[in-house]
């Protein structure tokens, strides 16, 4: 009931923001650089999704208030999708016709499905899909984002929990520790790092136990956590998004699965504590960059846009996603920037002139320092891993896997 409140509430402010943000100011004569966002407003992945699309609305007007793009402002075409990979296709070829420049995505479903064909335009895509599936510019040299990749957070959380709680269980020294993971099957999204993790497993030398298919909509998952129980999971890896993952934790604590958690990005936020209560105490995850209203460089100004433009949604009901939206509207600020700078604002310029030519270009707020080259599309290797303690999400490592593990960085894990 708590989650369906914030949700009514913040959707019906989401469409007022979003009806304003349509946006282009009349104060300058230079011709407005076009470019799209799909947003899931609607869909499998709402519960995230929402507050992200809150984020890039309000990071543009922030560019458009700050100088835009070299004097140029922004129009931005912004679309729901809701999360169904035929309509991003169709929003895609709006957006060319547009005229836009570049495309602020969101799904892994639908951003890996218009991968070839954005290559083919040429067309940066920056998504809100951190997918380690697109990070080889070698295959998907036009997709990009500000944040280290599902694959790579994986990899970091399981070695954390490695590193600092194995250590400590009655069992170690005696066996192996023992894994398992909970996710949707049929979501590109949920199952992207799920090779990746079971590698990073095998190189701990954990047991593997079976998968366990949940749903993002899912609200009761006693049949998975009753399957879990039966294998004895030291861990479990969550893949979902926090509506569903909550609902895992609630029946693994009610169940007495007596398993540790460990959630990728899209899974860990401030609704996790409020929405699992106790099953959400110790559950460890990875963050891409700070939480909402955390004192890092940066974030005086996503607080300040957040209360300029949706000034009734209180500040504690807003989430890490308004940040992460941030993150990539700030990269491709720069990219246009650097770009028009050249005086080349096509796609491949944008990309070669861009992107490519940030080397740890630092956005704040409390992000990994962003590099692109032309044959390396991971931003960084360096993971922090939180976990929850009393409602606040506390570092517990900050995983460096491409110095842990440099040959496989280098020549194995690219693309994953």
């Amino acid at each position: 009931m708590y989650f369906k409140k914030i949700v009514t509430g913040f959707y019906v402010l989401l469409l007022s923001v979003l009806l304003g943000a349509g946006f282009v100011s009349a104060a300058g004569p230079a011709k407005p650089i076009n470019v799209g966002a799909l947003y899931d407003m609607t869909g499998a992945t709402s519960d995230v999704g929402r507050d992200y699309a809150l984020g890039i609305a309000e990071a543009i007007h922030y560019v458009n208030e700050t100088g835009g793009i070299n004097g140029k402002q922004i129009k931005l075409h912004q679309f729901d999708y809701g999360y169904r990979v035929p309509e991003a296709l169709t929003k895609y070829k709006l957006f060319q016709r547009l005229g836009c420049v570049a495309v602020l995505g969101w799904g892994t479903g639908d951003t890996e499905a218009l991968s070839p064909t954005v290559t083919k335009d040429k067309m940066p895509y920056v998504s809100a899909s951190y997918s380690g599936h697109l990070t080889d510019p070698k295959k998907t040299p036009y997709n990009l984002f500000f944040a280290t990749d599902y694959s790579t957070n994986a990899r970091a959380a399981l070695t954390a929990w490695f590193n600092k709680k194995w250590p400590k269980h009655a069992d170690y020294g005696k066996r192996k520790p023992r894994f398992a993971s909970s996710y949707m099957f049929a979501s590109p999204y949920c199952s992207a790092p799920i090779k990746a993790i079971k590698d990073q497993a095998a190189i701990l030398g954990f047991d593997v136990g079976p998968d366990q298919d949940v749903s993002l909509f899912a609200i009761d998952t006693k049949s998975q956590v009753l399957a879990l129980k039966d294998f004895k999971p030291d861990v479990v890896w969550h893949g979902n998004t926090t509506m569903s993952v909550s609902a895992t934790l609630r029946d693994a604590y009610s169940i007495g699965l007596g398993a540790d958690h460990i959630v990728n990005n899209w899974g860990y936020d401030e609704n996790l504590p409020k929405m699992a209560a106790k099953a959400a105490e110790g559950v460890m995850g990875a963050a891409v960059c700070a939480f909402f209203g955390e004192k890092v460089p940066g974030m005086d100004k996503v607080v300040a846009y957040a209360k300029k433009y949706n000034p009734g949604i209180p500040a504690n009901k807003r989430l890490i996603r308004t940040v992460q939206a941030w993150g990539d509207v700030l990269i491709l600020r720069e990219a246009l920037i650097r770009a028009d700078k050249a005086g080349k604002l096509d796609g491949e310029s944008i990309l070669k002139l861009g992107f490519e030519t940030m080397n740890n270009f630092d956005i704040g707020l409390g992000a990994a320092p962003v590099t692109f080259t032309a044959t390396d599309h991971r931003v960084a290797g360096i993971v922090p891993i939180y976990e929850n303690k009393g409602g606040k999400f506390q570092i517990v490592e900050k995983v460096d896997l491409k110095s842990k593990w440099p040959e496989k960085w280098a020549k194995e894990w690219i693309g994953w």
